[in-house]
């Protein structure tokens, strides 16, 4: 029952080491709030940092006292020099004016030079036929400013040129007024960098495609006059394919080892799309969904994805885990971790890694640090851009799980197979505290599925007189589900269809895990974090108003020895962890 309470929201379980486990929301990382404050505004968007020579972080961001793509929108900047903790006050980059100054991504040179590249209205565009003081905050130019003074003050403004392509004559001016914005911060490429960024082709934001610029000599030129651009690909048409849709856009890259270059962006078609340049940008490879390691393309909705390449070789991707159409379904976000295989980048599964407690505030347009080994990721939610430190256990483990096989013991309450369960009907449970003191648990049924497992059976089942615990049982097409009560609220959630093989007789495992922070009901199985197949969602939010399931008892049904094992974790695991414990029981079920 999709429809039970459950709204759209995240399961990332936490605890890999006991510092991270949270309690509470006002100790868990995972939730926004507890980030540190960079800029707040009426908007505020795209907090972007770098690193300066002298250890400074430098952060550019656009901003404006009213709504976004109202008039006053400007770009501006400021420095922490104790890693994200504390900021400087704001300098702006453009002053508030008629004419809009947005989406900055900052480059720093080999010999310290800022560049800050964002949209101008410099065609002075406010009218559009009969409409009036239109938004125009992606109409006009591709501008830039450096500092030679760690962004203290900025020199003029620069225009790069950007040659007409197909999409730009598509639009209302046929060309003479370009439309396009950028979210992919450059990349040093030998004597230069490259950046991506995207083209529309319709006013206000209908049909796009995306570009790239390289600039071969800003590490060598001083002079902005002389610097060196290239539009690519080559000829009239940029990075898309007809098959994703009219919306291909927020284009971002990485270059990875071999030379290629990786573009990921956002469709409306409830997927995330990728092409490959084995030429320097000249040319794309057609594009495609990303997939993980188990060949299933990852969900996204009309919000930003973004990628990164880490100091240490592997790969980070932020996105959202669902599979609906629009701007909506942000909260919270998942990421996944990246390594390269034949030329190739393959993602793990998804983990949970921020999660904001209003559904509609969803978090967006995120950047990566790094500096002494450690990691800190921004993000804004439109009004306040905040930083948050990742903790390296998260991330390692996250970046384990493409052959992580190994047990999950910390916090292992229940472990009933063979002898044990035989002689067991029910088993008393942990102390489960109240869902605003706690962080949730993990539950593993393991499964001699057969057809006994009819629609309805009860596997498992925690409940009280009053009615009051969590139960889990067969479902509809072959799917389990999960319940929870506090006697008077109940929220549920289903797994995938068929799940359960109930033609035979082999050994499955269902894992459920329960976060309190987010509220969030998830299923693994097999291994597999559930993704909705044909649904947008494979988690689901519980209802908001259930703040006591604790009871004493749990019941395990023992029919026809349906039930082969019972695992019960006082916290909700990572899915790394459930998938390397799955493998490691794998291994020792075939020995």
């Amino acid at each position: 029952m999709r429809s039970i309470k459950i709204v759209m929201l995240i399961a990332l379980q936490l605890g890999i080491s006991n510092t991270l486990l949270s309690q509470s929301k006002e100790k868990d990382w995972r939730y926004i709030p507890n980030g540190t404050m960079i800029h707040s505004d009426g908007y505020v968007d795209q907090p972007y940092i770098t690193t300066l020579d002298n250890g400074l972080w430098f952060c550019v961001y656009t901003t404006s006292a009213e709504h976004e793509g109202s008039k006053g929108q400007h770009i501006a900047c400021r420095t922490s020099d104790d890693q994200g903790n504390s900021w400087s006050k704001a300098i702006r980059i453009e002053e508030p004016g008629m004419e809009s100054a947005s989406w900055g991504v900052p480059y720093v040179t080999g010999y310290g030079r800022i560049y800050v590249f964002y949209d101008y209205n410099g065609d002075k565009i406010h009218e559009l036929g009969e409409r009036k003081n239109i938004r125009e905050d992606m109409l006009g130019w591709y501008c830039f400013k450096y500092s030679d003074n760690n962004g203290k003050s900025w020199s003029k403004r620069y225009r790069i040129p950007m040659r007409k392509t197909a999409v730009d004559h598509m639009n209302q001016w046929n060309g003479d007024v370009q439309i396009f914005w950028g979210i992919d911060k450059p990349k040093r490429v030998g004597n230069g960098c490259m950046f991506a960024f995207s083209k529309i082709g319709e006013y206000m934001l209908e049909y796009s495609d995306g570009w790239m610029y390289h600039c071969e000599n800003i590490e060598i030129e001083k002079e902005a006059e002389k610097l060196r651009w290239k539009l690519l690909p080559d000829g009239e048409y940029g990075i898309r394919s007809p098959e994703w849709g009219d919306i291909q856009e927020e284009h971002n890259t990485v270059h990875m080892h071999n030379g290629n270059i990786y573009c990921i962006y956002r469709t409306t078609q409830g997927f995330l799309v990728i092409s490959y340049s084995y030429d320097k940008g000249h040319s794309w490879s057609e594009p495609e969904p990303p997939v993980d390691y188990n060949g299933r393309a990852l969900k996204n909705p009309r919000a930003n994805p973004k990628i990164w390449k880490c100091e240490n070789g592997r790969y980070l991707l932020w996105y959202h885990h669902n599979s609906t159409r629009g701007f909506y379904n942000r909260n919270p976000a998942w990421i996944s971790g990246g390594i390269e295989k034949e030329g190739k980048i393959i993602w793990t599964q998804p983990e949970m890694l921020l999660y904001e407690k209003d559904l509609v505030r969803g978090p967006s347009y995120p950047d990566l640090i790094e500096q002494d080994g450690n990691y800190w990721i921004t993000e804004t939610q439109k009004t306040e851009a905040r930083i948050h430190q990742i903790p390296n256990d998260f991330l390692n483990t996250l970046w384990s799980q493409v052959d992580r096989c190994e047990p999950s013991t910390r916090n292992l309450c229940i472990d009933l197979s063979g002898e044990s369960l035989q002689h067991t009907d029910s088993v008393k449970l942990p102390n489960l505290l109240p869902v605003k003191s706690s962080d949730g648990f993990t539950l593993t049924v393991r499964l001699r599925s057969n057809l006994d497992m009819d629609n309805g059976k009860i596997i498992v089942d925690s409940r009280d007189n009053s009615g009051k615990g969590f139960w889990m049982q067969a479902s509809e097409n072959n799917s389990i589900m999960f319940s929870v009560s506090d006697g008077e609220n109940t929220s549920s959630w289903r797994s995938d269809p068929g799940i359960i093989q109930t033609r035979s007789r082999m050994n499955q495992e269902v894992t459920v895990t329960l976060n309190y922070g987010p509220r969030i009901i998830q299923f693994i199985t097999d291994g597999v974090v559930c993704d909705g197949k044909g649904s947008p969602f494979g988690w689901g939010r519980f209802n908001e108003a259930i703040e006591d399931i604790s009871t004493d008892w749990l019941r395990i049904d023992k029919t026809r020895k349906t039930i082969t094992g019972v695992k019960f974790y006082d916290r909700p695991l990572m899915n790394s962890e459930v998938i390397g414990d799955y493998r490691y029981w794998k291994q020792h079920l075939n020995k």
